[in-house]
């Protein structure tokens, strides 16, 4: 069964917000550690390399050819809130995390800050693969396909925009 897109798109004073949300059966310190913790990060999206709180380098082990991003890490308020940047071939991204205890666990919302120019229907459906390769991560279950959601999930994401 295909997975259901869950973004939404805020417009906000600056632009617009893609906001995507999970939650998970785990304090915030552990989430925390998924997000934070090179070789926990290697698990879903990458290992990186570098300065926590400062510049790194995140390898995307999921992308074709497995290129390096520099990243920098903007703000770190642990376990509550990471905010990185990356300028790659893709484009400018200004990325922000943020983790709200619950009841029964931890609430994950990853929020792109889109520039003018992008598309929510080219960076929806990563994100939303993304986010599950991490719940793929943390239960131990298989990972799953890319091709599930890109361009299965474009459309969805471009009439929000």
């Amino acid at each position: 069964m295909a997975p259901e897109p869950t973004g939404t798109l805020q417009r906000t004073a600056t632009g617009r917000d893609l906001v995507l949300t999970r939650r998970y059966a785990a304090p915030p310190a552990e989430v925390w550690a998924d997000l934070t913790e090179s070789e926990r990060t290697a698990r879903w999206f990458g290992p990186w390399e570098g300065e926590p709180g400062g510049a790194i380098r995140v390898r995307m082990v999921f992308e074709e050819g497995e290129p390096w991003t520099d990243m920098l890490v903007e703000t770190c308020e642990p376990p509550r809130r990471l905010e990185l940047r990356a300028v790659d071939e893709a484009g400018s991204w200004h990325l922000e995390l943020v983790l709200t205890a619950t009841a029964d666990g931890t609430e994950l919302a990853l929020i792109h800050h889109l520039d003018d120019s992008a598309d929510p229907g080219m960076v929806g459906p990563g994100w939303e693969y993304y986010l599950d390769l991490l719940g793929a991560a943390r239960s131990g279950t298989d990972r799953p396909d890319f091709g599930d959601y890109f361009p299965a999930q474009q459309e969805y994401f471009q009439r929000l925009g």
